[in-house]
């Protein structure tokens, strides 16, 4: 008699992966990571379930929509944890998360009390730990949702400048790419390093990177918990081809120049000006470790007005050139290879 699909599907498979997808989830993050797995699954790219397995599921098979609006539709309901390897929750956006069904709560902690890994990622670090289930645990938020997670939970200061954590069987990410990451890692520990490069080179993703690589966001000294001042970090980090002047931001949250200015005062001790010119810079520096574009090209991209003003405000912070700062990071990573 033939298997169910389902069933026929985890013969082979060395790793096994459950999802759940809260509302309005963040397809991004569930497809990053759900694409590393289809692609370390099968040889070339026929997308065969073969070395992984991965079923979407549910409490009740109704479908869920994303934060784009799209809707997926569960493969199966929640059962018996044990069959997967990890179950992974996949978070979304901060205004639509509440508590968890009892449902999903007493799957999750049957999978905990069965010692199966859990993953959050993205806000799903918000979900595990509403269900009590990281206490103990280090775990991994966005640097943008740092101080979210430090109003809503005592007693747990999340890891902001990683992209991802491991904390024996708990698992959490910051979503966007970070998830690409700690799937192939996935992938490398229980399949093969081979096959989590083919996933992320099939995906244009460079490398893998490692758990303690600096998450692509804001300096960590402009954390703060001003919403103004959080808001405007955010609209300076999204223009920095073309940063905006304090007039144009100050309009965009339909407030006076001068407000604005005394709100970055009393939160950073520093000016709107100055916070843009910090970002720019840890912006510049990541393209100069991470990629091989010429200094012209990347103060262009940092809205810099011409090369010489970038090389002279990077001194000025650096106490060295761009060029020789990259040099000097190469040799670093040479030493310790």
């Amino acid at each position: 008699m033939p298997k169910p699909e389902s069933t026929a599907r985890t013969d082979r498979a060395r790793l096994r992966v459950g999802f759940i997808l809260t509302r309005r989830f963040t397809i991004c993050a569930f497809a990053n990571f759900v694409d590393v797995l289809r692609l370390a699954s099968d040889e070339g790219d026929r997308s065969r379930p073969i070395l992984c397995n991965w079923r979407v599921l549910s409490a009740d098979m109704n479908p869920v929509k994303s934060s784009s609006g799209v809707s997926v539709q569960p493969d199966e309901r929640l059962g018996d944890p044990t069959r997967f390897d990890y179950i992974v929750v996949i978070g979304g956006l901060m205004g639509e998360l509440e508590q968890l069904e009892p449902a999903y709560s007493a799957f999750l902690h049957r999978a905990a009390g069965a010692r199966i890994p859990l993953v959050g990622v993205c806000t799903g670090s918000f979900v595990l730990h509403g269900a009590g289930l990281l206490e103990g645990y280090r775990c991994c938020v966005s640097w943008f949702h740092h101080n979210d997670f430090l109003e809503q939970f005592d007693g747990l200061v999340p890891v902001s400048d990683q992209i991802f954590v491991v904390d024996r069987d708990r698992l959490t990410c910051s979503g966007g790419t970070s998830s690409a990451h700690l799937a192939a890692y996935l992938v490398e520990r229980h399949i093969s390093r081979s096959a989590a490069r083919k996933s992320l080179s099939i995906m244009m993703i460079d490398e893998a990177m490692e758990a303690d690589r600096p998450q692509p966001g804001l300096p960590l000294d402009l954390t703060t918990s001003d919403p103004v001042v959080r808001r405007t970090l955010l609209l300076l980090q999204q223009s920095l081809e073309s940063p905006p002047t304090v007039s144009t931001l100050a309009a965009r949250l339909k407030i006076s120049p001068r407000t604005l200015e005394r709100h970055f005062h009393s939160a950073l001790k520093i000016t709107p000006f100055e916070a843009g010119k910090r970002i720019r810079l840890a912006h510049a520096e990541r393209l100069l470790q991470r990629t091989q574009r010429s200094v012209t090209q990347i103060a262009q991209e940092t809205g810099f007005s011409d090369v010489s003003h970038f090389i002279r405000v990077f001194k000025t912070t650096y106490k060295t050139t761009p060029e020789v700062w990259r040099a000097q990071q190469e040799l670093h990573i040479v030493a310790q290879a």
